[in-house]
């Protein structure tokens, strides 16, 4: 739709023409603002939109256009009323370019075509639709106002009477165009004035810059920055091995028919290990022993087979409620599960002896119950026993004849050695004689020293031991027999015979990746998919227990592409540590124990005697405080002669661990972790996806690399997701610190808090960032105090009287030891006597 605009005569009043040219050049007053749409967009001055959206908004420039075309109508077209015209001259220009100036370098125009017949003359414009889009250009004639896009006027001029062409006017960039073209392009084509080039250093800046947002991956490189991999080279040691099985069988021995019965038909053994052809005979003769084998040797058997032979074989048959014959004390409520459901086999043809089982977790009413009907075989934790001697007024021990320690060591370890003592007073208090069974497979100096208390002439036994001693000449016996003649050697540990031990380096901000990479390639691929791996804290299984099961398991819908066949198979996890509920833990015991596959994050809670089946691999994530330790934890696999895999995660700076271990005579080999690594290439859910890429056929390590980024950059998606996945990490991590600094001092040259990267531990944990301020976040302890703690002066001012103070401040800055609580009574009484004494007469 074309408009034409009646041609003004030059006589326009100034005033007029004042007001015209004060309304074209104020940018304000565009078509678009004059309509209500975008006050930020530029406008050009000189647009025909701007003309026509100004008088048709302004009544007084409309009156003022209307006159001037009025009197420019009643003049003749070809007068002289005009100093300019002739009568062969061109007509007079039309308004806007009457009162406008000519653009800069173009020269004024001073002929004009005819009017073209096509085009009808109005004598005021009509009002244009609003937010309609003007544009100007002049065809033959007077100037025509046609629609078009804003600030793109294009006039199109005759030639001059000269034959040059019109010079092209430049006009000014704007802000906005000239983002758009430096954005867009980014370079400057030739021969174009109206576009600005960028540096050449914005432009390169510009163009790294996307393409690396066209990668996914929001992670800094795992693989900078990280400490060399020391080579460690060390001598292949002999390690000391025993030998399990042996040719003799139980019929040898002088059994009840009933219980070797059992134990070929419900419990599937016929011939005895070394632990049990030489520790059986020695309880059946009603002496002391001192045991020491190493981890999945039969010990439990060893001592329960004499144990109901004994029991069974009484003159005055067992009553139940004559109460325990026999006490079992054990470290953890797994291995008193386990040794409960071994007793009660061997006992199912002597059904009128009684097991029971006691241990914490458990409803104390219901144990108080089962205690009053009576338990012949009592199988406990320390602690829960200890409760029940203070608590309880039914158990009692007349009639106990043995007293067996199941793990000695670890039970010293985690601090029971006063409710060990508190258990023996109370035996002791009842009946004095009786037979003592220590059993471990390491034995240390506290063990030691609860042998000398607890033992009466104990025989000491160890496979270990006697192996040696027939693969050594006769004087070299003679000579350690006279410098230690009754000191057992607790430097050199036995290891399973088909145990394949192996370790790996790796710096702290891969730790993650690689645990994920050796589970998918042992039990996707490889499908050896009973695996437990061992942490050192609650907080740090909690934590990777779900990680591990929202990024490995495909739990997340954002992040289920298409499953290759080797993703098909669908990783089970199970957790297993002390902050869990008592029915949660044997739930998970028992199902970890009953099923073909499985993967147990665990802490050292299931290092201690529990025998689980078809465990292939054993995995330690954090290393543990003692070559002890190390042992019992790679014997919950290759148990009983079964083949096994240990796998031990050092960082370059604990390299000397491998030293240590060596010098216990404990032979672990190297994995490299780039092996591990390279797993990945067998699943694609982790190949960085681009476009026209191939699938290589081999190994390439850059793309082992980037598919490890890819698998970080998943985990720390997931961490980074919620603010409480992030508190959790930071969480994780602090108890990980915590555990790092509990090391022995003995192990603090391996194990030192300064030598590992803040910031590279974190990314093992997902986290992106060193996170500040570890200290105040809330830990395990902290959760199940829901009553906040009063100050110190809000105590003070409850207090009534000296002695309600005292009780306080001893309560509040005491070590909770019984010796300090003791010394604290005796200086009451000695208080109350002189007190006493001042008030009697003299």
């Amino acid at each position: 739709m074309t408009i034409s605009c009646p041609p003004l005569c030059t006589s326009l009043s100034c005033s007029s023409t004042a007001m015209l040219r004060a309304v074209l050049t104020d940018t304000r007053w565009s078509s678009d603002q004059a309509s209500g749409s975008n006050p930020l967009t530029p406008c050009c001055s000189r647009t025909a939109g701007s003309l026509l959206t100004a008088v048709n908004l302004n009544p007084a420039l409309a009156a003022a256009v209307a006159a001037a075309s009025s009197t420019s109508e009643s003049s003749p077209s070809g007068g002289s009323s005009s100093p300019a015209a002739g009568a062969d001259g061109p007509p007079p220009l039309s308004a806007a370019a009457a009162i406008l100036p000519p653009p800069r370098g173009r020269p004024a125009r001073t002929a004009h075509a005819p009017p073209s017949p096509k085009a009808p003359r109005c004598a005021a414009a009509p009002a244009l639709p609003e937010r309609g889009r003007l544009g100007a250009m002049q065809e033959d004639g007077p100037l025509l106002l046609n629609l078009g896009r804003p600030n793109a006027l294009k006039r199109k001029l005759q030639s001059s009477p000269h034959g040059n062409p019109p010079l092209k006017r430049k006009p000014k960039p704007s802000v906005n165009n000239f983002k758009k073209r430096a954005a867009e392009t980014g370079t400057r084509e030739k021969g174009s004035s109206s576009k600005r080039s960028l540096p050449k250093k914005q432009l390169t800046a510009s163009q790294n810059e996307s393409q690396k947002s066209k990668l996914f991956i929001k992670t800094s490189s795992l693989f900078r920055n990280n400490p060399d991999i020391p080579e460690i080279h060390r001598k292949a040691v002999q390690q000391v091995q025993e030998n399990v099985f042996t040719t003799d069988s139980f019929s040898q021995l002088d059994l009840h028919p009933h219980l070797i019965a059992t134990i070929t038909t419900v419990l599937k053994i016929c011939s005895m290990t070394s632990v049990q052809k030489q520790t059986i005979p020695v309880l059946l003769q009603g002496k002391d022993a001192l045991v020491r084998s190493q981890t999945g040797s039969g010990k439990t058997l060893a001592y329960g087979i004499p144990l109901v032979q004994s029991l069974q074989g009484m003159k005055s048959k067992i009553q139940r409620s004559d109460g325990p014959y026999a006490l079992v004390l054990v470290p953890t409520r797994e291995l008193a599960l386990q040794t409960f459901d071994t007793v009660q086999k061997l006992l199912k043809p002597f059904t009128w002896i009684v097991p029971g089982v006691l241990m914490g977790g458990e409803k104390r009413k219901s144990e108080k119950a089962r205690l009053r009907k009576g338990i012949n075989i009592l199988i406990s934790t320390p602690g829960r026993l200890v409760d029940h001697i203070k608590s309880t007024e039914c158990i009692h021990f007349r009639r106990t004849q043995w007293l067996i320690i199941d793990e000695a060591d670890r039970i010293l370890d985690l601090g029971f050695e006063k409710d060990v003592t508190v258990i023996l007073n109370a035996l002791n208090a009842e009946r004095e004689t009786r037979q003592n069974v220590l059993l471990s497979a390491t034995l240390t100096e506290g063990v030691t020293r609860l042998a000398d208390i607890s033992l009466n002439d104990p025989i000491r036994i160890s496979i270990a031991d006697e192996v040696r001693k027939s693969l050594k000449p006769a004087l070299q016996i003679e000579k350690e027999a006279n410098s230690s003649s009754n000191c057992m050697d607790q430097e050199n540990f036995a290891v399973p015979e088909k145990l394949k031990q192996y370790f790996v380096m790796v710096p702290s901000k891969l730790r993650l990746v690689t645990l994920a990479a050796f589970i998918l390639e042992k039990c996707m691929c490889e499908k050896q998919r009973k695996m437990i791996i061992f942490f050192s804290s609650c907080e740090q299984v909690e934590f990777h227990y779900e990680l591990l099961v929202n990024v490995l398991s495909g739990e997340l819908e954002s992040e289920k592409p298409k499953r290759s066949s080797v993703s098909s198979v669908q990783l089970q996890f199970l957790q297993l540590h002390g902050n869990m509920e008592q029915e949660e833990r044997t739930e998970v015991f028992q199902e970890f124990l009953k099923s073909n596959t499985g993967i147990l994050l665990c802490t050292d809670i299931a290092a201690r005697g529990l025998d689980l089946p078809q465990v292939m691999w054993i995995v330690q994530y954090n290393a543990p405080a003692s070559p002890a330790e190390y042992i019992h934890r790679i014997g919950r696999t290759a148990r009983i002669g079964c083949h096994g895999n240990s796998l031990l995660v050092l960082a370059p700076s604990e390299a000397e661990y491998v030293s240590l271990l060596a010098s216990h005579k404990i032979n672990v080999s190297e994995i490299k972790m780039e092996k591990i690594l390279s797993s990945l290439m067998k699943d694609d859910r982790f190949r960085l996806h681009r476009p026209g890429s191939k699938k290589s056929s081999g190994v390439d390590p850059q793309e082992v690399r980037e598919r490890a980024t890819v698998l970080q950059t998943k985990f720390e998606n997931y961490v980074h997701s919620s603010e409480g996945t992030i508190r959790w990490a930071k969480k994780a991590l602090q108890s990980f610190l915590c555990a790092y600094t509990a090391y022995p001092r003995s192990l603090k040259h391996i194990f030192h808090i300064k030598s590992i990267h803040l910031g590279h531990v974190a990314k093992s944990f997902g986290l992106r960032d060193a996170p500040q301020n570890l200290t105040t976040l809330p830990t395990a302890n902290s959760k199940k105090k829901t009553k906040p703690r009063a100050k110190r002066s809000d105590l003070l001012k409850k207090t009534h009287g000296k002695h309600r103070l005292a009780d306080i401040l001893r309560s509040e800055y005491s070590s909770g030891m019984d010796t300090g609580v003791s010394k604290v009574k005796k200086k009451k009484k000695k208080k109350q006597r002189k007190t006493g004494d001042q008030q009697i007469p003299v």
